[in-house]
């Protein structure tokens, strides 16, 4: 089986920096904005967005929090994380990656997906205690 390879650093940073930006603008913030709600000085935002630098695990904690994406995510783009052992394929992942709809969306989003997996694991509980238990000999 070939292996993947990872890509260059640079090229990492580049997609780091791109999908932070592209988190930010759907959240709707302006870069000022992200950097008043983590502490991350303006400038500094701006040349991780651009892939000039390479932002450290703590840097990456607090915009995972403002943009509202998980950490995981960020280390897995960052190449803290080998994404061989963090594949990101969760849907509440794949709705907070995704540009084109709104934070309120990806919130209601989230919410019906929730309540459809409760709802699933309540009707299998109920499922496994109206099962007929085999009688033991």
């Amino acid at each position: 089986m070939a292996r993947l390879r990872h890509p260059k650093l640079g090229d990492q940073l580049n997609s780091l920096g791109e999908f932070i930006a592209a988190q930010r603008r759907a959240a709707e913030l302006t870069l000022r904005q992200l950097a008043e709600q983590t502490g991350i000085s303006n400038p500094y935002l701006s040349q991780i967005e651009r892939g000039l630098r390479k932002p450290s695990a703590e840097v990456l904690q607090q915009l995972s929090k403002a943009l509202r994406v998980s950490s995981e995510t960020l280390y897995v783009r960052a190449g803290i994380l080998d994404p061989e052992d963090h594949p990101s394929t969760t849907v509440e992942m794949a709705v907070l990656a995704d540009t084109a709809i709104s934070e309120r969306q990806k919130r209601v989003l989230i919410d019906i997906y929730t309540s459809f997996v409760k709802e699933h694991e309540r009707n299998d509980a109920e499922q496994r205690d109206v099962q007929p238990h085999e009688p033991t000999v």
